[in-house]
């Protein structure tokens, strides 16, 4: 049948006007039947593609880079719900429209505006059509959701909740959240440099979470004489006023070791007396100076140890309310090399540490109780019970020199060092040392910006350890400015002399070791 008669038998004798929207009417009920009949089909298609799509989870803060493939047959249109600006990562569709990648650092601050706390979950909405079939005008796409979750960096769930003092009952013993110093030594007249002492304590998070106040203290000095001293403490948790406690220990055992040590020739001449018989047998030499390092710091730390009790007395209190940790040290330069005395109770760490040498030695022995988180404290009495307990705590060696002497409290050696046996791992040391120059503590001398930049390096992230921190250096800078020209300090005196002077100082460390026992030079 031809087509004109096709047409007639159609439109018959109708008007054109009314042919016109009879053949619309027709037009549009057969392109939506036609319509219906591709998605039956796509849908059909759909239906079988099976989505197995898996999307690791983003950590804000982290570079996230992932690329993910669409099944078979899928084409992609779009992908919508992550953007730069509010979630940092940004979407790009591989250019076959056969997967995506989503790229950046995540971030979620865009959502913590004004306090609020971000969510983590966001969806997803991903366009696409099916390759080889004609999609309806009515949905000239398919859509799917996912969800993409980004983790919330743990840094920021802390709270940084200020001290409520004035709501707090008497005593308040008021203190800050941070407390700083550093001690700069000048130069000999010959140019030579002296070690300085940076310090630094910052408030836990675990504290500022619970609006606590911080609970460690330090004290460091140097005297006329050549003398430095360091004291650091660390307050017990479980203590209510320990952040007292510490701060007494670290006051009164400064302030008598000042005292002794204001005229020590006598003291001064033990040691360099010790020092020439020390490979001789010479007892007379090691009591002497066994003793005076009794007197001076095992006394300075009985003379806190009264002060504590004191207190206590004076308020009423129970002297376990004031329990803290003690680290004390003492040390001067000869022209033999140096002398270094220690007293420790409680955990923490006291190390004398050689770079150049590769050695770290440990001045003391940490306090650990029987269960996890016990120590002991400088508040307890079995402590000064007798003259063989507190020798105990004492440690006396002469070194030719090192890089640095260490004080922390717990709070620092935890998480750089975990357990006992890895303050002796001279490897975790050399990270220590590596740690504080990468991330902007510059101990070089002269260096007074250290301590600010110490305080910033104690922010340092350690999962599971959110206690005080605080950290004692005393260090002879690596660089020097004279005139316009950097000279390289000798860390070790370089070369053979710098191994010679690890020898030595291992023969000096095996005698003052022997000097370790009660009775004898500790």
């Amino acid at each position: 049948m031809e087509l004109e008669r096709i047409i007639q038998i159609l439109i018959g004798r109708q008007s054109d006007e009314r042919t016109e929207g009879f053949l619309r009417f027709l037009s549009e009920k057969l392109w939506n039947l036609y319509d219906a009949y591709l998605m039956d089909k796509v849908l059909a298609m759909n239906n079988s593609i099976k989505w197995n799509l898996s999307v690791p989870n983003a950590k804000e803060n982290q570079e996230y880079a992932q690329s993910i493939t669409m099944p078979e047959k899928v084409i992609l249109e779009s992908v919508e719900g992550l953007d730069a600006e509010r979630h940092g990562l940004s979407v790009a569709i591989a250019d076959d429209k056969k997967g995506f990648e989503v790229k950046g650092i995540p971030s979620l601050e865009y959502y913590r505006k004004d306090g609020n706390t971000p969510k983590s979950t966001f969806e997803l909405t991903i366009k696409y059509r099916i390759e080889g079939l004609e999609m309806p005008d009515s949905s000239p796409s398919l859509s799917r959701k996912m969800d993409f979750v980004i983790n919330q960096d743990p840094r920021k769930l802390w709270k940084d909740l200020p001290v409520g003092w004035d709501s707090m009952e008497e005593p308040r013993y008021r203190n800050d959240d941070a407390q700083t110093d550093y001690i700069k030594v000048a130069c000999l007249a010959d140019g030579t440099p002296q070690k300085d002492i940076v310090a630094a304590s910052k408030r836990g998070r675990s504290h500022a979470q619970e609006a606590k106040p911080r609970d460690d203290h330090f004290k460091v000095a140097h005297m006329d004489n050549g003398w430095y001293i360091m004291a650091v403490a660390d307050g017990a948790g479980s203590a209510k006023y320990s952040r007292e406690g510490a701060r007494l220990a670290c006051e009164k055992a400064m302030d008598y070791c000042k005292q002794q040590l204001i005229d020590s020739k006598l003291f001064d001449g033990a040691i360099c007396q010790y020092n020439q018989h020390k490979g001789d047998g010479e007892n007379n030499a090691r009591k002497e100076v066994g003793d005076y390092i009794y007197r001076i710091v095992g006394q300075a730390a009985f003379e806190a140890h009264k002060a504590i009790n004191a207190e206590a007395a004076l308020k009423k209190i129970q002297p376990k309310q004031y329990a803290t940790t003690l680290l004390l040290a003492i040390c001067k330069k000869f022209d033999f090399g140096w002398s270094i005395a220690t007293f420790w109770v409680g955990d923490g760490a006291i190390c004398l540490y050689d770079r150049g040498g590769r050695t770290s030695k440990i001045l003391g022995i940490p306090d650990e109780g029987e269960y996890a988180g016990q120590t002991r404290f400088l508040t307890m009495p079995e402590i000064f019970a007798d003259t063989a307990s507190l020798y105990m705590r004492l440690r006396f060696t002469i070194v030719d020199d090192f890089t640095a002497l260490f004080l922390m409290t717990d709070g620092v050696s935890d998480p750089k060092f975990e357990t006992s046996v890895g303050l002796g791992n001279i490897d975790k040391w050399d990270a220590l040392w590596d740690d504080l120059k990468r991330n902007g503590v510059e101990l070089t001398d002269d260096n007074e910006a250290a301590k600010d930049q110490l305080l910033s390096w104690l922010d340092f992230w350690s999962p599971g350890n959110h206690d005080d921190r605080t950290i004692a250096i005393l260090y002879e800078g690596e660089t020097r400015q004279m005139g316009n020209q950097i000279v390289l300090e000798k860390e070790k005196k370089e070369g053979v002399a710098g191994q010679d002077g690890a020898a030595c100082a291992s023969a000096g460390h095996a005698e003052a070791e022997a000097a370790a026992e009660p009775k004898s030079v500790v």
